[in-house]
């Protein structure tokens, strides 16, 4: 009866775990979380660089349009300077020929 009793205490000491690291499924999820939140931070990541280039993208877009803008305006102001020498020049044709005419007449 001794030897059951020893044989017995042998294999539920040898049985137990309390010297033995974390079982298997103790370790799987603690790995895939961890898994799960690193590649959860590299896409956080991603879509920020993303972000923070597509905002970059368009405050230069917005700059572009702006200075084109200011061109078109410079041009136009040129153009309607242009136009008003044009007229200008024009009209003192139309008023100088009559009185030419009327020099040569007379």
């Amino acid at each position: 009866m001794l030897l059951w009793v020893f044989l017995l205490m042998i294999l539920t000491l040898s049985s137990g775990s309390h010297c033995s690291p974390p079982s298997l499924p103790l370790r799987m999820p603690r790995y895939a979380d961890a898994i799960f939140t690193n590649s959860y931070r590299k896409v956080l990541g991603q879509l920020s660089a993303r972000k923070l280039l597509q905002d970059l993208m368009s405050r230069q877009q917005g700059e572009r349009n702006q200075e084109q803008g200011a061109k078109v305006r410079t041009g136009r102001q040129v153009d309607s300077m242009w136009a008003d020498r044009k007229q200008m020049a024009l009209e003192s044709i139309l008023v100088a020929l009559p009185q030419k005419q009327r020099n040569s007449q007379g």
